[in-house]
């Protein structure tokens, strides 16, 4: 169920009685919420693919895929791999302590914040939620209202599904985010632009509260000539419109080729994009909507800019009546016009040419940490020049997006593409605690730290936190270096 602002205070110290009856910290608990979510997926498919119509148009396709089953697959793989996750983590001692043993216990961080984002609204809430009871938390999450239908039916699902005595949503726009963000927290995840990011980090910093900030950039595509250009474009094209139409926070901003090359790329493009989505794309069933009519007229601020709007190449028709903007792409636009120093978010797609590819990281590098890279390439030494040089989030040669559905790496940015890592087991231990444990016996106790100090304690205390056999022989003995 939603809960108004005058009760937030009220949830959240519900929460931590909860959480501080220990129920949250059994298995058994974290096991049933993981189902019960799996259960909620399943049971109400056709509904989140409705609520993600009505919220953007999206298609089908991108809603059952890369919401509803990367969500189901997440909490698989907490489930299969639960137990093995919460075991002590046993780890090596050192002469200094011996003898005794020590291990790495996981523990909870307590009551947590998850703040959603709208373009992603199953999967941005409901990933995250999964880390933190995995971990054995109690949470609170905000979807966001830029998509209601989406941010209503996770109120009513979430509230039928799972134990509210410690899970809880509080839907609602500014004014209740900020009654969230007033209140003392164990974490906080949000998702979202810097913007919020830096009012998100600026409210935990008052309680010396960690945060998880997953925001964005202007994720670059490097394309280099001798490829496959067919395959190459394709996957341009699923990693840009066929992930919500650009609306994604790893999907590629521009491109960054050759100028001999560039000609060859643009046909390319043109040829692909018609094929997926026919020669009327304002039309195309496979391609969601802007979200409102705020950002339609963003990304259409940005196509009139007056240095950009002679650039365009392929596109270009917009529908404000349905929000629809057609696939765009533009060539050699200004590298400081607007559509270039902000993060586009949307159908648009300038490409930037070089003359040697070289230069390419310059450009890259210039601005702002992106949240992803992607290069296009069948040469080895660019591609390790490519991952030496380049510093993002993430990485992908040869592809673009797909690192998100790689469970065994994290998912994050840097610097302000974001802070902290998520997805598989790094979500585990994004909630949880490291908490290191060392175990003595009474016996083995040595006089040599224990006043009064004497030159002989000192120099087999030195050797001792030196490390080496032969020294601490040597001190034993009395023997000088």
């Amino acid at each position: 169920m939603a809960v108004s602002v005058g009760k937030v205070a009220f949830v959240v110290e519900e929460l931590r009685g909860s959480y501080a009856s220990g129920k949250t910290r059994s298995y058994e608990w974290r096991v049933s919420q993981l189902e019960n979510l799996l259960k909620l997926s399943s049971d109400h498919e056709q509904d989140i693919v409705d609520a993600l119509r009505s919220d953007m148009s999206k298609p089908e396709l991108e809603s059952i895929i890369y919401e509803i089953a990367m969500l189901k697959n997440s909490c698989k793989l907490a489930l299969k791999e639960l137990k093995h996750w919460m075991a002590p983590e046993k780890v090596k001692t050192s002469l200094t302590t011996f003898p005794s043993s020590a291990e790495i216990v996981y523990e909870p961080l307590g009551v947590v914040l998850v703040i959603s984002a709208w373009n992603y609204p199953f999967l941005l809430s409901l990933d995250p939620v999964v880390g933190a009871i995995a971990a054995g938390n109690a949470v609170v999450l905000k979807p966001s209202e830029i998509a209601p239908a989406s941010s209503k039916l996770l109120a009513k699902l979430l509230g039928e599904y799972m134990d509210t005595s410690s899970i809880r949503v509080v839907e609602g726009a500014v004014e209740e985010t900020s009654a969230l963000l007033e209140q003392k927290w164990d974490k906080i995840c949000y998702t979202g632009n810097a913007r919020v990011g830096r009012i998100v980090m600026a409210a935990a910093a008052k309680h010396l509260t960690p945060v998880l900030l997953e925001l964005g950039g202007k994720s670059p595509v490097i394309v280099d000539s001798g490829i496959n250009l067919q395959v190459t474009t394709r996957r341009i094209i699923a990693g840009k419109w066929g992930c919500n139409n650009g609306q994604a926070c790893i999907s590629p901003d521009y491109i960054i080729t050759t100028k001999d090359f560039a000609p060859k790329l643009v046909d390319s493009l043109k040829l692909e994009l018609e094929k997926c989505y026919g020669k009327s794309p304002l039309e195309s069933k496979d391609l969601s909507r802007i979200v409102n009519s705020n950002h339609w007229n963003r990304l259409k601020k940005l196509l009139d800019d007056e240095r950009v709007s002679g650039k365009i190449v392929h596109g270009g028709e917009v529908e404000e009546t349905k929000l629809r903007i057609a696939p765009t792409i533009l060539l050699d636009v200004p590298r400081d016009s607007l559509i270039m120093n902000e993060e586009i978010f949307g159908p648009l797609l300038p490409i930037i040419t070089v003359e040697k590819l070289e230069e390419s990281f310059d450009i890259i590098n210039s601005g702002t940490k992106p949240l992803a890279a992607y290069l296009f390439t069948d040469d080895k030494k660019l591609k390790q020049l490519f991952v030496k040089n380049v510093s993002a989030g993430g990485l992908v040669i040869n592809d673009t997006t797909i690192h998100l559905a790689v469970h065994t790496l994290p998912f994050g940015g840097v610097g302000e593409s974001g802070i902290g890592a998520y997805h598989g087991k790094f979500s585990f231990d994004a909630f949880s605690h490291k908490k290191a444990v060392v175990y003595r016996s009474f016996a083995g106790d040595a006089s040599i730290r224990y006043a009064p100090y004497t030159k002989g304690k000192l120099r087999l205390l030195r050797a001792l936190m030196g490390g080496s056999i032969w020294g601490i022989i040597k001190a034993i003995f009395g023997w000088s270096n």
